[in-house]
């Protein structure tokens, strides 16, 4: 053959090509489904690439000074039967000349006549270098690159360059990011319904970027040299390739029943897929049931694995594994840079108790964000010992009451102990419906997903800071005085699902036992057991009988009895609805329920709740002291009218009544107003600043504090129906003296008349000051972390930023979002000692863009990043 664009020549390759691949697929299609033969599959069919991308490189007379190397996935001598076929034409010096560009031409043509479908790319090595700088998606490809055939010389010039040009500690950072942004794409969870073998968290690629930092850092290639560079142990290097060998095997085998490639495990292929592996169906789950409970359980396997290997690669890279630490209140458990760390790596194995008790610690330390990669190998090889006689341990029955009974983390607690694998373990009955599909055309999540789903949405009703998702639902929710047991309620009210037979009555038994070994009993333990019976009621009486016929509503009202557990069960009916999928809840249905809880009430003869009792409670309060600062009745209605449900859960009386004075007469202003006062609440001032709301206010804002040496130590942010910003701001000086006399007049008049000044300004802000930490976080320094989340709507985005102290950060994170034209809607900021924990609900065009999200987050972290 002459040449490979000869029509016979590119035939005879073409069928040959086809041939090897099809004899090789077949092969494994015939085979038992088993991971070996995946593995073998995947390297087979890389071979069979090589084997024919060299006979053309030979044939096509390429340039003796250019290499042909392997990317990606097929870098690493893996291809799937239908993954793309990614290589780079490495070339030298100044690249090719023209009868070398020819040559690459005919090659590359060559490649998609034959029918590879290779995605190329021609670059020598100085560009190769600078793309991998500045784009790190080409770096990971880059960094498992393999040379195919060509010059050995040029390749190896190039490993040596590429290899020293990676910053391990921002490739960490920017793959940290990536992934973070992948998880949330994919629903943050490992159990979607339909989840990508490949994308979704748990999935394949959480593994391959443990592999890809770990080599970025020089900590090895393979699990084998993880375990040797003391990351992972033998267990868990066992582990790690036994759910790979899994999820390659699913994926390989997806692709082979798709005849295309495919990686998500959609409804219509997990039959057949199942079928391939020779699951057959049970007598209570359909064989694409069995075969996606098989893929749950090696997803979350993988999810923890990841956490706790990405955790540790952390700390080797950044130097933080002798981090100086200290303890929390109890002293089992030690504060590692804002990461629960268990004391000794033997406790659980010397003291069981420790094991829920580490939640119950986490849940009650402010600070901490999450367990420490010690932390979570020390649970993960503790499961043993949560056994029969653990769950029947009084202590252990006792510590997770208090769990439920804390004023906050449940959510939080509950799924870091589902994603540890303890909350199936304590709850056995909870075990078995981890991984457990829905197929009901609503639900999008596995059950025990969705029960969290549910607990988390009970709990946002008690949350301020979320009262604006479902004002009524709050305002019901602040007159409740026992929170703990409608999360029991939420826990257990789909527990019994794939048994068979009434999940609600089999969970209203399994929810009554639960009440009698913790010790919940009279009327607590009857109203749980009643919710859980009943939690699908009201939801089927909203939505198929007639809300007009009396006699409905009468039957309705007699079943519940009375307006406690009405209000208990509307709250349950919500919460279950909203986590059942983002798309089931809507305007229609939420108005069907709270007609029907109206009317309910009504027929039972309680009040109609038009505001919560303690919002109507703080009004009337601030109301008196309008009335004893001489103010006219109805002074506070104009300023009231614009505001939301959230702003009257966030302020209490006082505040609320000197709003509405200085106020009075500004509603409609379109300059800025700030007034100051002396704090109530220790030293320093509270300043109101309302102004119309503009995309930079908030920076501008913090700029002048950080300025004028102000530390905000607290503020609280709202807009109006209208559109104005008020916001409040606990402030503190150095140099600020106790709240006497003269000069904390003085100190407010300057600040008023010069905050004002600086809001009416359009002046570029200026650069923030990089104030000194303290000695304490210089010796207890807290790993800069940022979150930024959608809510469930999608509409805005919850900021979460934990870092140390220090003046101008504040200021620092403010410009980062006005420079992205970031709306903030809400900020809760919290100082707690030397750490601070800031969360914002914002908004923006650019948040819906992943690229320039992860600037934003990156720009973030770099704004709250220590000073040096």
């Amino acid at each position: 053959m002459g040449s490979p664009s000869d029509a016979s020549g590119v035939g005879a390759l073409r069928q040959q090509f086809r041939d090897g691949k099809s004899a090789l697929l077949e092969r494994f299609g015939g085979a038992r489904a088993s991971a070996p033969a995946a593995s073998a599959l995947l390297r087979a069919l890389a071979r069979h690439v090589d084997a024919t991308l060299t006979l053309l490189w030979q044939r096509c007379g390429m340039p003796p000074g250019a290499a042909l190397v392997a990317a990606g996935g097929y870098g690493r001598g893996e291809l799937y039967p239908y993954s793309d076929v990614d290589v780079l034409v490495l070339l030298d010096g100044d690249g090719a000349t023209d009868t070398g560009r020819a040559a690459i031409e005919a090659f590359i043509t060559a490649c998609w006549d034959i029918g590879l479908e290779i995605g190329s790319s021609v670059r020598t090595v100085a560009e190769c270098l600078a793309e991998s700088t500045r784009d790190v998606t080409v770096c990971t490809a880059l960094l498992e690159s393999r040379r195919v055939c060509g010059s050995r010389r040029v390749f190896a010039t190039f490993r040596r360059a590429h290899d020293a040009s990676i910053d391990a500690r921002a490739f960490l950072r920017a793959k940290t990011l990536e992934m973070r942004q992948r998880h949330v794409k994919y629903e943050d969870t490992p159990y979607a319904l339909e989840p990508n073998c490949k994308e979704s968290p748990g999935g394949l690629r959480d593994l391959q970027v443990v592999i890809w930092v770990a080599r970025a850092a020089g900590l090895g290639r393979s699990w084998g040299e993880l375990a040797a560079n003391g990351l992972v142990t033998p267990f868990e290097a066992k582990q790690l390739r036994r759910n790979e060998g899994l999820l390659k095997l699913i994926r390989a085998r997806l692709h082979l029943v798709a005849g295309r490639r495919e990686d998500r495990l959609v409804f219509d292929l997990q039959t057949a897929v199942a079928a391939s592996f020779g699951l057959v169906a049970t007598r209570t789950q359909r064989a694409g049931e069995v075969l996606m409970r098989r893929y749950y359980w090696a997803a979350k396997a993988v999810a923890q694995l990841n956490q706790i290997l990405m955790l540790n690669i952390e700390e080797r890279v950044n130097r933080s594994e002798a981090a100086p630490m200290r303890p929390l209140d109890d002293p089992r458990f030690l504060d590692r840079a804002g990461m629960l760390e268990v004391a000794s790596d033997d406790l659980y194995e010397r003291d069981p108790h420790a094991i829920l008790q580490t939640f119950l610690a986490f849940q009650r330390s402010p600070g901490i964000q999450g367990l420490s990669a010690r932390t979570l190998r020390a649970l993960y090889n503790a499961r043993d010992r949560m056994d029969a006689t653990f769950r029947r341990d009084p202590v252990n029955r006792a510590t997770f009451m208090q769990m439920l009974r804390q004023e906050q983390g449940q959510t939080h607690v509950l799924r870091l102990m589902n994603q540890t694998s303890v909350l199936g373990r304590y709850l056995w009955v909870f075990r078995r419906i981890v991984g457990q599909m829905q197929h009901d055309l609503f639900h999008v999540y596995t059950v025990d997903q969705h029960i969290l789903m549910v607990v988390r949405n009970m709990r946002r009703f008690f949350i301020p800071e979320h009262a604006h998702e479902y004002p009524f639902c709050s305002q019901l929710a602040l007159q409740w005085d026992k929170p703990w047991l409608l999360y029991i309620a939420a826990l257990f009210h789909d527990v019994a699902k794939g048994r068979g037979g009434d999940h609600s009555e089999l969970g209203a038994r399994e929810v009554r036992r639960f009440c009698r070994d913790h010790g919940i009993g009279g009327d607590d333990a009857r109203l749980v057991e009643f919710l859980v019976r009943h939690h699908l009621t009201m939801s089927r009486i909203a939505q198929k009988e007639d809300l007009s016929d009396p006699e409905v509503i009468a039957a309705f009202a007699r079943s519940v009895g009375d307006q406690r557990t009405l209000t208990a069960l509307y709250l349950l009916t919500v919460a279950d609805i909203r986590g059942t999928s983002p798309k089931v809840w809507n305007a229609w249905k939420g108005k069907l329920l709270e007609d029907l809880y109206r009317l309910a009430l009504r027929a039972l003869g309680g009040a109609r709740p038009n505001l919560d009792a303690e919002i109507e409670a703080r009004k009337a309060e601030a109301r008196s002291m309008l009335a004893l600062a001489s103010q006219l009745p109805g002074t506070e209605e104009r300023l009231w009218r614009t505001l939301e449900v959230s702003y009257f859960a966030r302020h209490d009386a006082p505040d609320i009544a000197w709003h509405a004075r200085v106020l009075r007469r500004h509603v409609d202003t379109d300059q800025p107003v700030v007034r100051a006062r002396p704090s109530s609440v220790g030293e320093g001032l509270q300043v109101l600043v309302y102004a119309p709301d503009r995309r930079d206010l908030f920076a501008r804002i913090c700029g002048y504090f950080d300025g004028a040496g102000f530390n905000i130590q607290d503020a609280k942010i709202h807009t109006t129906r209208t559109g104005y910003a008020l916001d409040t701001f606990q402030v503190v000086h150095p140099r600020m003296e106790p709240p006497h006399g003269s000069s904390y007049r003085d100190l407010t008049a300057l600040v008023e008349t010069q905050l004002e000044r600086a809001l009416s300004s359009d002046a570029p802000l200026p650069e923030p000051s990089r104030g000194r930490v303290s000695r304490r976080v210089r010796s207890f320094p807290v790993t800069p972390r940022v979150s930024l989340r959608p809510d469930e709507r999608a509409q805005r985005w919850l900021l979460s930023i934990s870092t140390s102290d220090r003046s101008g950060l504040l200021y620092g994170i403010a410009r980062v979002l006005a420079r992205h034209h970031v709306n903030l809607q809400l900020a809760k900021v919290t100082t707690l000692g030397e750490r601070v924990e800031d969360t914002f609900l914002v908004d923006g065009p650019e948040l819906q863009q992943p690229k320039a999200q992860l600037q934003i987050e990156s720009e973030l972290l770099d704004a709250v990043a220590p000073v040096a």
